[in-house]
C-alpha cells in the first residue's frame, strides 16, 4: 500500500462540508471532524483497493466521511414501520397516539400549560386533576390518579396499604411480567410479604379464608394478562374476594394489567375485565396500564376508593412516581376521546378492530405496488398475536405480503429494511418474509413498497 496517496484530513473535511453545504444540511462541525478522521484511519489500517488512483481514493474517503457522520447524528428515536402484525410491539413503543393525544402534546409541549395551577383561584393545583374526573367516568371510581407506569401503580399502592404487613394473593397469580419482573418482587419493594395461597391451577376462597390473619394488610387480585390456563383450573371471583376482604376490613387490589376501556370481548377479541366491572364487583383499587389496550402514553393508572387514594397521596413515593405533563397531556386526550364516544380514532382500538375485508385489501395494494420487483411475492391468510403482555391466546386473522427474494437472503433482506431511511419491521415464516399491514395505514403503503422495493435491489 502507497500511504503517501490517502488523502489529508482537511482536505477531505473542507469537500464533506462544502458538500453539505451546498444540499442546505447544517452541519455540526467536530463531528463531521470525527468521521473524517476515522474514516481515513480505516483505510489506514484495512488497506484499499489498489487500482484506486489518488483522486479515486480521496473521492472513497468523502463518500465514507459522509455515510458515517449521517448515522452519527441520526437520532436514535426513530418511527418505524411496524409490519409484523403485532399492534402492542413492546420492542416498537406499544401503543401509537391518537391524533388528538398528539395535537394536545403539541399545543403543551411548546410552550406553558396549567400543569399545577388552578385557573380559577390562581392557586397552586394538583397534576392529577386533569385525568382523575375522566377516569372516574369511564372506570366508575370514587377517584383516580396517574403515575408513570403500572408497576409503579401496584409499588405505591402497596408501600401505602400494605408496608409491613401481608398481600394475600393466589399462587397462580404471582406471575412475571415485561422484563423480568415478577409479582413477588414488586410486592417485597413495596415493603410487604407475599402470602400465597392455593394451587397453581386452582385457588378457592378457603385458601383466602385461613391465610388472611393479624398480619393481613390486603387482598391482592392480579389478572393474568400476558398468559391464559385452560383444563383443570379454578379461580375465585373479583365480587366473592371483596365480599371477604371487606367482611374483614381489608382493602382489596386488583391489578388488572392491560385494563382496556373498549369493550373488546363483546366484539369477540379475548376476554378482558374492564375496569368499570372490577369496580362494580367491589375492588376498592384497580391498577391498569395507559399504553397497552387502552391505548395511551406510558401510565400507570390507580382508580378506587378517594379514602385510598387520599393516603397514596399523601406518600412520599408518589413525587418519584408521578407522571410528567406531556404523558397526562395525551393521557387526557385520550381518555377524552373514550368520553366523546370516538373509541375507533384511538389507534388500538382502530387496529384490533380492523376488518379482515380491509386488511385483505391492503395487502393486495401492496402486492401490487411490487409487481415485477426482484422477488417472488404472494398473499397469505394467517393468524397473528395482539403482543404487548395483552389479550393472550388472542390470535386475529389478517393477510400477509410473503416475500422470497432473488438474490438475497431473506435475514439480509430484513436487515436492510431493519436499516434503511425507513426502518421497517416484519418477520419470517417458512423461509419467507412476510409482512402483515394491521399496523400500517393506507398512507404509509407507498412508503413501504418503497423500502421494500430498495432492500430488495
Amino acid at each position: 500500500m502507497n500511504y503517501a496517496l490517502l488523502p489529508k484530513i482537511d482536505r477531505v473535511t473542507d469537500e464533506a462540508e462544502r458538500r453539505l453545504s451546498a444540499s442546505g444540511v447544517v452541519y455540526a462541525r467536530q463531528v463531521l471532524t470525527d468521521a473524517v478522521r476515522d474514516s481515513v484511519n480505516a483505510l489506514r489500517e484495512s488497506g484499499w483497493d489498489d487500482g484506486l488512483s489518488r483522486e479515486g481514493l480521496f473521492e472513497c474517503a468523502v463518500l465514507t466521511s459522509l455515510g458515517l457522520y449521517t448515522r452519527r447524528v441520526r437520532p436514535s428515536f426513530r418511527p418505524v414501520l411496524n409490519a409484523t402484525g403485532i399492534v402492542l410491539h413492546t420492542n416498537l413503543g406499544r401503543a401509537p397516539l391518537a391524533r388528538e393525544a398528539v395535537r394536545a402534546l403539541a399545543e403543551d409541549a411548546t410552550g406553558y400549560c396549567n400543569l399545577e395551577l388552578d385557573l380559577d383561584s390562581g392557586a397552586r393545583g394538583e397534576r392529577n386533576s386533569h385525568v382523575s374526573a375522566l377516569l372516574c367516568g369511564l372506570c366508575g371510581s370514587e377517584d383516580a390518579i396517574a403515575v408513570n407506569n403500572a408497576a409503579a401503580a401496584l409499588l405505591l399502592a402497596l408501600d401505602t396499604l400494605a408496608k409491613g404487613g401481608e398481600a394475600v394473593v393466589s399462587r397462580g397469580q404471582a406471575v412475571e411480567v415485561g422484563g423480568g419482573f415478577r409479582i413477588p418482587d414488586v410486592v417485597a419493594r413495596g415493603g410487604a410479604v407475599l402470602q400465597e395461597v392455593g394451587a397453581t391451577n386452582k385457588c378457592r376462597i378457603a385458601d383466602y379464608e385461613a391465610a388472611i390473619n393479624e398480619k393481613t394488610a390486603c387482598v391482592l387480585q392480579v389478572h393474568p394478562s400476558n398468559f391464559s390456563m385452560s383444563g383443570f383450573v379454578e379461580a375465585v371471583s373479583t365480587a366473592e374476594l371483596a365480599q371477604l376482604a371487606h367482611a374483614r376490613n381489608l382493602p382489596l387490589i386488583y391489578d388488572l394489567g392491560s385494563g382496556p376501556l373498549y369493550p373488546f370481548a363483546e366484539a369477540g377479541i379475548g376476554q378482558e375485565p374492564l375496569p368499570a366491572r372490577a369496580i362494580s364487583d367491589g375492588a376498592d383499587l384497580l391498577i391498569f396500564s395507559g399504553d397497552k389496550l387502552l391505548g395511551g402514553p406510558q401510565a400507570g393508572i390507580i382508580a378506587g376508593k378517594r379514602e385510598l387514594l387520599n393516603k397514596i397521596r399523601k406518600n412520599p413515593l408518589i413525587r418519584a412516581l408521578r407522571a410528567d405533563k406531556l404523558c397526562l397531556c395525551a393521557l387526557e386526550a385520550t381518555l377524552a376521546l373514550y368520553r366523546d364516544g370516538r373509541e375507533r380514532e384511538i389507534p388500538v382500538v382502530s387496529m384490533l378492530l380492523a376488518p379482515e375485508s380491509e386488511l385483505r385489501r391492503r395487502a393486495e395494494a401492496l402486492f401490487a405496488a411490487l409487481d415485477r420487483c426482484a422477488a417472488e411475492c404472494s398473499l397469505a391468510r394467517i393468524k397473528a398475536p395482539v403482543g404487548g403482555g395483552s389479550l393472550p391466546g388472542v390470535e386475529l386473522l389478517s393477510w400477509v405480503v410473503e416475500i422470497l427474494p432473488k438474490h438475497l437472503r431473506v435475514d439480509d433482506f430484513l436487515y436492510k429494511l431493519r436499516t434503511g431511511d425507513t426502518p421497517v419491521l416484519a418477520y419470517i415464516h417458512e423461509g419467507k418474509a412476510c409482512f402483515d399491514l394491521r399496523c400500517v395505514p393506507d398512507e404509509k403503503l407507498n412508503i413501504l413498497a418503497e423500502a421494500i422495493r430498495n432492500a430488495l435491489l
